[in-house]
């Protein structure tokens, strides 16, 4: 199955605001993780977030963390942070459960 992908107006931004090369590590990493298998777990990769409804999972590219959705073939993407502040962006933008 293929997934459509679609970034939030925050995301766009986030996208915008990263350098040339980290926009198309990450154009390129959506594509390969995220439009066939957005769900599939592993350790290196993907984790599902356990105790927030939304986002649901995350994408973790080098320093970059990408948090997104899955609804029925979507793959919405919510935000693409870097590291040092991925942990702020969730307190923030997270709804826990």
């Amino acid at each position: 199955m293929v997934y459509e992908i679609i970034l939030a107006p925050e995301a766009m931004e986030d996208l915008e605001k990263l350098s040339a090369r980290w926009r198309s590590t990450v154009r390129e990493a959506l594509d390969a993780h995220l439009r066939h298998q957005p769900a599939l777990e592993s350790r290196s990769r993907i984790k599902r977030l356990r105790d927030f409804r939304r986002p649901q999972y995350r994408l973790r590219m080098d320093e970059i963390r990408i948090f997104y959705d899955i609804r029925e073939q979507t793959v919405e993407v919510l935000a693409i942070v870097p590291k040092s502040q991925a942990a702020a962006w969730l307190e923030e933008a997270g709804e826990t459960q």
